[in-house]
């Protein structure tokens, strides 16, 4: 399958840079300037999580959709999702920038003084164009195309971090004097995030030569008759949009309806995407709070220790990104006609090729883990059991496959966010209780429990409600080769 390879390259590229950031930044800092590091980057993710509405996963679910009806609505759904999130990033920024100081010490007041307030005033202006990038990235996939995805978000920003944080290591910048309010991680958290910027660039060239000119957008392309004169009528429904289910009926409508307004397409848009926004800041939430949590109640040395012993489970969710990526647009389109068959086939074959790729990895790192660990410098191999943790709840987590990714496809958005703050819930919960007395492997243990939550929850729905389950008669015939049309 020619879109699940191109997200497994763009996943491998990813995963080995971010591998090697962290090696590069735990053998050139001591653990202190490691942990605030960490603290930090995770910090601005999880606010750009926030930040970016879900609007990219929107827009594929939109565009996925409207590529069989108005390319005037193509074009309307970017500005009715770019908008707000532009509107919330700048406004973020400017505060987060502004009430540097206030926000450090209240989030990290000493002793533990993880995030210092330069690093919160230099990632603040980055916020909306790592967001925007993160979000027009996302809008490509709803074309059928993963290019864009593997080798800008796949391997030119990672690829770039790595580069520039190497080079700020190597030389000795991150030693340097800097300003006042900052300290010795700032200049490596410049250099993580520099490369967000040429990723937005490019993509939104790539967009603009793939949206038709403004002179074309006013004529739907099922209300058009030979040599695009306007029809005047509209087009006659054929036997393939006859689905039997709610959702398909209300897509057969849309391909036949007339251009609507700008309005009309944003409370369609909102409606749909509304819901998951807090999921999708949920999502962010739950993927970098631990390593958070850890600085504010361990100190930045704990953090530095957990996020070097769970660095790999980084390769096992781009690894299930990437399958994620391509299959996504198919599902979506599967689902909304009503072709529980094919749905069925997609989400068993993806299982078993995440489990296929992914278990030997993590059964390997739980085995040697002691050794793996030393690569990141000395004081960090008594991570093992960290690992161990990890590796058998990602290998649990891998068994239930994309469940998550098939409810939001259904349009069950609610139920998704529902079930991640569950999530969170639960990890913070146990984050609580064991972080200030086991460290780092308090703080997996409190991660594990809640992916265990965010993982079964929507197994179960999907399942009672479609009668979904990532094994069965299609798990098998995956072992041969994908066609290109069984994805794209």
């Amino acid at each position: 399958m020619r879109g699940g390879a191109a997200g497994l390259v763009g996943a491998a590229v990813s995963a080995a840079s971010q591998f090697l950031i962290v090696v590069v930044v735990t053998r050139g800092s001591d653990a202190g300037t490691a942990g605030r590091f960490f603290t930090a980057t995770a910090l601005c993710l999880m606010a750009a999580g926030v930040l970016r509405l879900d609007s990219g996963n929107g827009l594929i679910y939109f565009i996925a959709r409207t590529r069989r009806s108005s390319d005037r609505d193509m074009s309307r759904y970017f500005q009715v999702a770019l908008v707000p999130v532009l509107v919330l990033s700048l406004g973020t920024a400017a505060l987060a920038a502004g009430y540097a100081d206030v926000l450090a010490a209240t989030l990290f007041s000493a002793p533990a003084a993880s995030v210092p307030a330069g690093a919160v005033r230099v990632l603040a202006p980055a916020l909306p164009w790592i967001v925007l990038a993160d979000v027009l990235v996302a809008g490509t996939r709803g074309f059928g195309s993963m290019r864009p995805t593997a080798l800008l978000s796949g391997v030119l920003q990672p690829a770039g971090q790595l580069l520039l944080v190497a080079a700020v290591v190597l030389t000795g910048v991150a030693h340097r004097p800097l300003p006042p309010g900052a300290d010795t991680g700032t200049a490596l958290a410049v250099a993580w995030a520099a490369p967000a910027l040429p990723v937005l660039l490019l993509t939104a060239r790539w967009l603009r030569r793939r949206t038709p000119p403004r002179a074309e957008r006013h004529v739907p392309r099922a209300a058009t008759r030979a040599g695009g004169v306007p029809s005047e009528r509209p087009a006659t429904p054929t036997a393939d949009t006859a689905y039997p289910d709610r959702m398909a009926q209300e897509f057969s409508a849309r391909k036949t309806a007339p251009n609507r307004s700008r309005a009309q397409l944003a409370r369609e848009f909102w409606r749909y995407t509304g819901p998951r926004s807090v999921g999708g800041a949920a999502q962010a939430v739950f993927q970098r709070l631990d390593i958070v949590l850890v600085a504010m109640l361990s100190g930045p040395e704990q953090a530095a220790l957990y996020a070097a012993a769970t660095r790999f489970k980084v390769a096992g969710q781009l690894v299930n990104q990437g399958f994620t990526q391509a299959v996504q647009p198919r599902l979506v389109r599967a689902l909304a006609e009503g072709d529980l068959a094919l749905s069925r086939r997609l989400y068993q074959t993806t299982t078993m090729w995440l489990v296929l790729l992914t278990w030997p990895v993590w059964l390997g790192y739980a085995l040697l883990a002691p050794w793996v660990l030393g690569v990141f410098g000395d004081g960090y191999s008594g991570g093992a059991a960290v690992a161990v943790v990890l590796a058998a709840t990602m290998m649990l987590a891998t068994a239930c496959g994309m469940a998550d990714v098939v409810l939001i496809a259904a349009g069950r958005t609610a139920a998704s966010m529902v079930n991640v703050l569950a999530a969170i819930g639960v990890t913070v919960a146990l984050d609580v209780v064991l972080v200030p007395r086991y460290g780092a492997l308090g703080a997996v243990l409190g991660w594990s429990g809640g992916m265990l939550v965010k993982n079964l929850l929507p197994l179960s729905l999907i399942h009672r409600r479609y009668g979904l389950r990532p094994f069965g008669a299609h798990s098998l015939p995956a072992l041969r080769v994908w066609r290109p049309e069984e994805t794209t």
